[in-house]
C-alpha cells in the first residue's frame, strides 16, 4: 500500500503595526482603538467597559501613551454644569487618524506578501509586492556586485538570481543620490525598444556590454514592428520590439536561439529607499 505524503502546510505572512517612541512601545491596534473609544464615549470608564477591561488597565495604557507621545493625547476636565469629561487632544486625534492611514497601507502590503511571498515555485518579485508599474517592459531585481567609479559616469554591475549579470552606466551624481553600493538590492529597467536581437553571435564581437542569451518563446507580429519574448538562459524573460523586416532577416521563430543586446547606457537603475 502506497503511503500518501502529508499535504504541504499553507505558509503565509502575518504582521502588526506598532508605534514606538525612542524604542519604547507607544501602542498598536488595541491602544489606538482605546483612544478612539475614548473619543466616542467621552469617558475612560465607558471606553474601558466597551473593551471589557478595568478602568485601571485603561487608564494605565492611556497614561503610558500620554507620557511616551511627547504631548498629552487624552485630557480630562472636571466640574462645570455637565460634570467632568474626557476627550482626545488635537494631537490625540491626529495620531488616531494617522495610524488609520498607515494601517490601511500596512494591511494592503501584508496581504500582497501573503499572496506572493510563499509561492516557492515562483521567483519572488519585489516589483509585484510593491505594485510598482513603469513603462519599461523589462524589469529585473538583482544585487549590485560591483561599482566602478569614473570622472563623470560610474559603471554599476548587477547580478540577477539566475547568475546573469547586467551592467549599467549612470552618472556619478546618480550613484550618490541613490546610494548605490555593493550588496544593495536594485531594480534594472530596460525599455523593449532599446533591446537589439541578434543570432549567430558565437564568433562575433560586439560593443554592447549586456548580451543575454535565450530562446524565442513567442512572436507577436504587427504592421511594422513585432514583439519578441525571449526565455533567458539564466531564468526570466526579456521583451524586445524589433521590425518585421528584422524578424524575417533573422529567421526568428518560437524555439530559435537568439541573443538580446542592451547598451549599458540604456539600463536604468532604481532602488527602494527606506
Amino acid at each position: 500500500m502506497t503511503r500518501r505524503s502529508p499535504p504541504s502546510p499553507h505558509l503565509e505572512v502575518k504582521g502588526s503595526l506598532w508605534i514606538t517612541a525612542d524604542g519604547a512601545s507607544v501602542g498598536g491596534h488595541g491602544r489606538i482603538a482605546l483612544l478612539q473609544a475614548v473619543a466616542e464615549q467621552g469617558s475612560i470608564t465607558r471606553a474601558a467597559k466597551a473593551f471589557g477591561m478595568s478602568y485601571k488597565a485603561a487608564w494605565d495604557a492611556i497614561d503610558a501613551m500620554n507620557t511616551l507621545a511627547g504631548a498629552p493625547l487624552v485630557e480630562r476636565s472636571t466640574g462645570g454644569r455637565g460634570g467632568g469629561a474626557t476627550r482626545l487632544t488635537a494631537r490625540g486625534h491626529a495620531l488616531v487618524a494617522r495610524y488609520a492611514q498607515l494601517d490601511a497601507v500596512h494591511q494592503r502590503f501584508v496581504a500582497q506578501l501573503a499572496r506572493d511571498a510563499f509561492d516557492l515555485d515562483q521567483e519572488f518579485s519585489l516589483l509585484k509586492v510593491l505594485n510598482m508599474k513603469t513603462t519599461a517592459r523589462n524589469q529585473f531585481l538583482g544585487t549590485i556586485t560591483a561599482v566602478r567609479s569614473g570622472a563623470v559616469n560610474d559603471e554599476i554591475e548587477l547580478s540577477l538570481p539566475g547568475g546573469t549579470r547586467l551592467v549599467a552606466i549612470v552618472t556619478c551624481e546618480s550613484t550618490s543620490a541613490l546610494g548605490l553600493r555593493t550588496q544593495l538590492p536594485a531594480i534594472a529597467l530596460i525599455s523593449a525598444g532599446d533591446v537589439l536581437i541578434a543570432t549567430g553571435l558565437e564568433q562575433a564581437k560586439v560593443s554592447a556590454r549586456n548580451q543575454l542569451h535565450g530562446t524565442v518563446r513567442t512572436l507577436v507580429p504587427g504592421a511594422v514592428n513585432a514583439e519578441v519574448v525571449l526565455d533567458l538562459d539564466g531564468g526570466g524573460e526579456l521583451v524586445a520590439i524589433i521590425t518585421e523586416a528584422s524578424v524575417q532577416r533573422l529567421a526568428l521563430a518560437p524555439g530559435a536561439r537568439a541573443t538580446a543586446l542592451v547598451k549599458a547606457s540604456d539600463v536604468v537603475l532604481a532602488v527602494v529607499t527606506a
